[in-house]
């Protein structure tokens, strides 16, 4: 039994592939333009006063626990802090983002 082991012979060209070129608009160090940043100094400043104010806000909402389990105070789970107050100061902190986010 004798088998025909036959040589496999691989050619190569020589040839030099083109470098790849990009189809987009070519543009160069020197000539791109700094890109501008979105916001400016005054709007993180306006940002930060609205997120200290939501923070104050949710401080403000945080209590209503009551002195002893036994008994039930409506005074101080319903006081004035904890359902108005807070929730405006809230409602003026997110209003001051939005401010923020649209200041020219």
């Amino acid at each position: 039994m004798s088998q025909n082991k036959k040589k496999k012979v691989v050619v190569t060209t020589q040839k030099k592939a083109a470098p790849t070129v990009s189809r987009r608009a070519s543009t160069t160090a020197t000539t791109a333009k700094p890109e501008e940043m979105i916001f400016n100094k005054s709007n993180y400043l306006w940002m930060g006063v609205g997120v200290a104010l939501i923070l104050v806000g949710m401080l403000l909402m945080i209590g209503g626990s009551m002195p002893s389990a036994d008994v039930w105070d409506d005074s101080i789970i319903y006081s004035f802090r904890i359902t108005v107050l807070a929730p405006i100061v809230i409602l003026t902190g997110l209003g001051i983002e939005i401010y923020a986010i649209f200041k020219d």
